[in-house]
């Protein structure tokens, strides 16, 4: 099948409504940022449109196309893609694309099914309201019949956004290996209970769970939650991340609102430990804030409210570009919506061992001077840095 008649025939099941999904992927050019497109049809005030999911090296962006102007777009993706799959009603389309644009396809039939297009539909969730989790109800989320109690329906929802997280990086983790896992600065421990359940429990990992914080007596009242629901592989330990020494190794390391540069140790510490797996939502980002001088940008930051919200921005966006310049492919997204929680971005580093070309370091260093600063994190990493190029530690 030549290009054309390829494209042809894509338009006419897409137009026709049998698209479910699909998905773009294999970049022709390695520096191409853009990584992957994933696409599924919606309907938004009656006219049914496409969702387009741009997956980049450390973001994702959304887009939603009418049918004709994503038909219209195949062309440039041709260009840039090598590996397509589209699964319509009935059969699935796998093809690729030769350098010389040849098309390589293989069709299949495939079980019968309708495209969900509602964009208002229920959510569905990886603990469903209605089905008893033991810990949700011990830590009273839940009714004794499963029912997600209505004061804690958000609390619910971040619960399930985190196992979202979990779920998209369980090919990351090793195989073949009992799990080390870590959680700092745990809290009242939702997170760290769930995170047990579901890989647990429900996935059925070889694990050992760690939930480190301050309060002793939080650490008390988890420790008791914890043999209560029989949970014997999750301990928790009262320790500062700051001069915490109880590991050599670690496989998923968690910090969740650790603040300022707790969150910075955390991550040092997760590099240390040759982490495979880091997630991390920070919090109330202070050090940058009190270094910023960049005259350009008095624009902005003469007002205090933006220039916190910047020096927010920034250093999170310093923490995932130092991340990748020590090895790891690091990702800013978005944890819960901004409704339920300021603290929004969650960084997500997938250990790689990719060594950073120069442009990547200049670029960093570029940014980093100038806004004048001196991130606790790039001090923190200075023994890798100092390895991967001089000019990171001058």
């Amino acid at each position: 099948m030549e290009l054309h008649e390829l494209k042809a025939s894509l338009a006419s099941q897409i137009t026709q409504g049998t698209l479910i999904h699909a998905t773009i992927s294999n970049p022709r050019q390695k520096s191409n940022d853009l990584r992957r497109i994933k696409v599924k049809p919606i309907l938004l005030r009656d006219t049914v449109m496409m969702q387009v999911e741009f997956q980049f090296e450390r973001v994702m962006k959304h887009e939603n196309i009418l049918i004709d102007d994503f038909v219209g777009r195949l062309d440039d993706w041709f260009t840039e893609f090598r590996q397509f799959l589209f699964r319509f009603e009935e059969e699935e389309w796998q093809f690729q694309l030769s350098k010389k644009m040849k098309v390589a396809l293989k069709t299949s039939k495939k079980e019968p099914m309708k495209a969900l297009l509602s964009h208002d539909r229920k959510k569905t969730y990886l603990l469903e309201d209605g089905v008893p989790v033991p810990f949700l109800i011990r830590l009273g989320v839940m009714t004794e019949a499963g029912q997600v109690k209505k004061q804690k329906y958000d609390k619910f929802k971040q619960i399930n956004r985190f196992l979202e997280f979990v779920e998209d990086s369980i090919a990351a983790l090793p195989k073949e290996k009992k799990l080390r896992i870590l959680d700092f600065g745990c809290g009242k421990s939702y997170l760290t209970f769930a995170l047990y359940h579901y890989l647990k429990v429900v996935k059925g990992f070889d694990l050992e769970v760690t939930g480190l914080d301050l309060k002793k007596e939080v650490i008390e009242e988890c420790t008791q939650i914890a043999r209560d629901l029989d949970y014997t592989d999750l301990t928790f330990r009262v320790g500062d991340v700051h001069d915490y020494t109880g590991e050599t190794e670690v496989d998923l390391m968690v910090t969740l609102h650790a603040c300022d540069v707790a969150t910075d140790v955390a991550l040092a510490r997760a590099v240390d430990w040759n982490a495979s797996v880091i997630l991390s939502v920070p919090c109330c980002q202070k050090e940058l804030n009190r270094q910023l001088d960049c005259s350009p940008l008095d624009v902005m930051l003469q007002h205090g409210l933006i220039k916190e919200k910047f020096a927010s921005l920034a250093t999170d966006s310093i923490r995932a570009e130092l991340l990748t310049l020590v090895g790891y492919e690091a990702q800013l997204l978005e944890f819960i919506d901004l409704e339920h929680t300021p603290k929004n971005i969650l960084i997500r580093a997938y250990k790689q061992n990719k060594r950073p070309t120069e442009e990547k370091i200049d670029r960093y260093i570029a940014f980093r001077d100038l806004l004048h600063a001196r991130p606790f994190l790039e001090t923190e990493l200075s023994g890798r840095l100092g390895q991967i190029s001089p000019k990171l530690v001058q």
